[in-house]
């Protein structure tokens, strides 16, 4: 009778040992809703697009676009700070682009933060003449926070692929 009772207490601590030492399942309420990443995309897609329709009709402003504290780095340029900075640069740059000339956005990757809050954009852009002769290229890369239920840019930089004009 001693030895059963020994065999029983050996064998329900083995098993209260086995018990002990499995993982820890996650809790269903308390995981992270997925995250849509093509519902993301979609949004992202449709923010450069209505971006690249304000620089085609030469009336481009970041309202909608940029977060009052965005920063944007740009090639040959110190870094932009604040949405009045940014959409001063945009005017200035939009006088000398050229009648006729458009341009184009296009997301080629995202990556979305694990809750869904934060999205890193990589993207490039095209400029073409009214021929659609394209004229220069470049890429980009932009940080976008949720704020308010929608997506604001909040750093950005890009770069042109033409070639730096060497000086003498």
């Amino acid at each position: 009778m001693k030895h059963t009772l020994l065999k029983s207490l050996a064998l329900g601590v083995m098993i209260a040992f086995a018990i002990a030492c499995q993982p820890k399942k996650e809790s269903t309420t308390d995981a992270a809703p997925a995250v849509d990443k093509e519902k993301i995309k979609a949004e992202i897609v449709a923010m450069e697009t209505v971006m690249a329709q304000m620089y085609n009709m030469r009336s481009a402003a970041s309202e909608e676009y940029y977060d009052n504290d965005a920063t944007s780095f740009s090639q040959n340029k110190p870094p932009l700070v604040g949405k009045f900075a940014i959409d001063k640069s945009i005017k200035d740059d939009l006088e000398s682009f050229p009648e006729g000339d458009i341009i184009s956005f296009s997301v080629n990757e995202i990556f979305p933060s694990s809750d869904g809050n934060q999205v890193v954009e990589i993207g490039s852009y095209k400029v073409v003449d009214a021929k659609e002769t394209v004229k220069f290229t470049g890429n980009y890369m932009s940080l976008f926070e949720r704020k308010d239920g929608k997506f604001v840019c909040v750093r950005d930089m890009g770069a042109s692929d033409i070639p730096k004009k060497e000086t003498k």
